[in-house]
C-alpha cells in the first residue's frame, strides 16, 4: 500500500463508536512528577505512569479534533510515494516488535477498534496490555471477602478485563508480554489489609507472601490454561527501585515510597517482596515463559547499578532471565550515549534486554515537531540495531516494544509519542524506523 493523504473524519468516528465517549483516569499519576506524552521533559517517568495520565479524558490534546484530520497535503508529500510495509518483518533477525494494546475500561479499550488491531497485526509481533492486565483490575474485592467467610484466605480473581484481548491474540497468532504480576501503584489497597477491607490494618508478612503467591499463581495458570502459548514473557515486578526514596539497608535501593504514599509490598513485606515475586512466577510458569524485571530511568547511573545489583541475585538464584527498560524518552533525552552504558552493563549478566514501552513524545504538534520526533526513533532504533548480539554488539535484545499505536486513539486521549497519527496514516516517525531498519 501508499501512504493516502486523507482520511474521513466521520470513518474515524464511526470506528471509535464501541469505545465509551467518557475517558476515565488509567491509574492516575505514580508520583505526581509524570509529564504528559504529549509534552518532553528533562527526565524519564514510569512509562505506565505517563501511558495512563496521558488519556485521563480531562482535556482535549492540542490540534486533536473529532471531525477534522491533522494530516495535510504538506505533512504527507514527502511520504506519499513511499511504501507501507510490515515493521516487525524489517526487525525480525534481530528482535520481535512489540505494540501497546491501550485503555482503562473494557469498552474504552482499542481492543474494540477494528482498524487499530488489523493495523497492530499487521505491522507487529508481540503486545502489550498497558493497562488492564494490572491488579487492581484482576483483584475481586468482594469475592476476596465471600472467600474468608468461606474458610479460604485466599483472594478471589475475575478475568473478565483480560480475557478478550488473550483471546483475540490466540486467535491471531499474537504473542504477548504480560504486564505486570506485582506493582506498588493500581494494587488495591485492601488487597494488603484484613479482611480485605478499605480501612484494616496491614496484614502480616506471612499472610501477605500467601496472597501474593496465590494471586499469582491463579493469574499465570488461567492464561497458560486457556490461552496456552500466547504469553512468553511476564514483567513479574514492576519499578522495585527507587533512589528517591529507598531503603537504606536493601541491596539493590528498595523502594519505600511513591511521592507521598507507601510501597504497601514493601509495608508488608519488606524488600524480600521482589525475590518471593519471582520465586513464585518461577514456580508456576511454563518453563519456555521468562521472567523480567521492568523498570523507568534505566539509563541513570546509581539505578542502573541498583538494578543490576538486584538482577545479578536473581540470576544467581535462577529466577530472572530478562530486564525490561522503559523509554519515556524525549526527542534530545537521554543521550545516546546513557542508553548504551546501561545496556552494556546489563548485557553483562547475559540476561535478555527489551525495550518495553518505548515512547518518545513531542512539544508541539508541528511538521518541524514531527520531523524531530522521526529522528530520535530512527537514532533510537539505529541504537538497538547496532547493540544487539545479531548486528555483532553486547546485547541479547529480543523485543522492542512502542506502547501504542495511534495518536489520540479517543476522545480525550492527549498522547502523541506513537508512530501512527489518529487516522492511522504513518507519521514521520513510521518512515524514519522503516529506512533504518531496511539498511540491515
Amino acid at each position: 500500500m501508499k501512504v493516502r493523504k486523507l482520511l474521513s473524519g466521520a470513518l474515524i468516528i464511526a470506528l471509535l463508536s464501541g469505545c465509551s465517549a467518557a475517558a476515565s483516569n488509567e491509574g492516575g499519576a505514580k508520583d505526581g512528577t509524570g509529564a504528559s506524552s504529549g509534552h518532553a521533559a528533562s527526565v524519564e517517568v514510569s512509562a505506565d505512569t505517563a501511558e495512563s495520565s496521558a488519556s485521563n479524558g480531562d482535556t482535549a490534546s492540542e490540534g486533536s479534533s473529532d471531525s477534522e484530520c491533522l494530516v495535510t497535503d504538506d505533512e504527507t508529500s514527502a511520504y506519499e510515494d513511499q511504501e507501507v510495509v510490515p515493521l516487525k518483518d524489517l526487525c525480525e533477525d534481530y528482535f520481535l516488535l512489540g505494540v501497546g494494546i491501550n485503555g482503562s475500561t473494557l469498552e474504552n479499550q482499542t481492543l474494540n477498534i477494528p482498524q487499530y488491531m488489523e493495523l497492530s497485526k499487521e505491522q507487529f509481533n508481540s503486545c502489550t496490555m498497558t493497562n488492564l492486565m494490572k491488579s487492581c483490575y484482576i483483584l475481586d474485592q468482594f469475592g476476596s471477602q465471600d472467600n474468608l467467610k468461606n474458610g479460604n484466605e485466599e483472594p478471589a480473581l475475575n478475568f473478565a478485563s483480560i480475557d478478550p484481548t488473550l483471546q483475540w491474540c490466540k486467535d491471531n497468532g499474537m504473542k504477548m508480554r504480560g504486564h505486570t504480576l506485582v506493582w506498588h501503584t493500581q494494587a488495591p489497597g485492601w488487597f494488603f489489609r484484613e479482611g480485605y477491607t478499605d480501612d484494616g490494618e496491614y496484614v502480616d508478612k506471612d499472610t501477605m507472601l500467601l496472597r501474593m503467591e496465590s494471586y499469582i499463581r491463579q493469574l499465570v495458570t488461567h492464561v497458560q490454561d486457556e490461552y496456552p502459548g500466547v504469553i512468553y514473557c511476564w514483567d513479574v515486578v514492576n519499578e522495585a527501585v527507587e533512589p528517591g526514596a529507598y531503603d537504606p539497608d536493601s541491596y539493590f535501593m528498595c523502594r519505600t515510597m511513591t511521592g507521598e504514599d507507601p510501597n504497601p509490598w514493601y509495608d508488608t513485606i519488606g524488600e524480600d517482596y521482589v525475590e518471593m515475586a519471582f520465586t513464585y512466577a518461577r514456580k508456576y510458569v511454563d518453563e519456555d515463559v521468562k521472567l523480567f524485571y521492568n523498570d523507568y530511568n534505566t539509563y541513570q547511573t546509581p539505578k542502573t547499578q541498583a538494578i543490576y545489583d538486584l538482577c545479578s541475585h536473581l540470576k544467581d538464584e535462577g529466577l530472572i532471565d530478562g530486564i525490561g527498560m522503559q523509554g519515556y524518552w524525549g526527542i534530545d533525552y537521554p543521550n545516546d550515549e546513557a542508553i548504551k552504558t546501561a545496556i552494556t552493563k546489563f548485557a553483562e549478566l547475559g540476561l535478555e534486554i527489551q525495550v518495553t514501552e518505548l515512547s518518545i513524545g513531542v512539544e508541539s504538534e508541528t511538521p518541524e515537531q514531527f520531523e524531530k520526533q522521526a529522528t530520535r526513533y530512527g537514532q533510537v532504533f539505529k541504537l538497538l540495531h547496532d547493540m544487539d548480539t545479531e548486528a555483532g554488539g553486547p546485547a541479547n535484545i529480543t523485543c522492542v516494544t512502542l506502547f501504542g499505536l495511534v495518536d489520540h486513539y479517543r476522545e480525550g486521549d492527549t498522547t502523541n509519542t506513537r508512530i501512527f497519527d489518529q487516522n492511522y496514516e504513518p507519521k514521520p516517525a513510521y518512515f524514519a524506523i522503516k529506512e533504518e531498519m531496511e539498511q540491515y
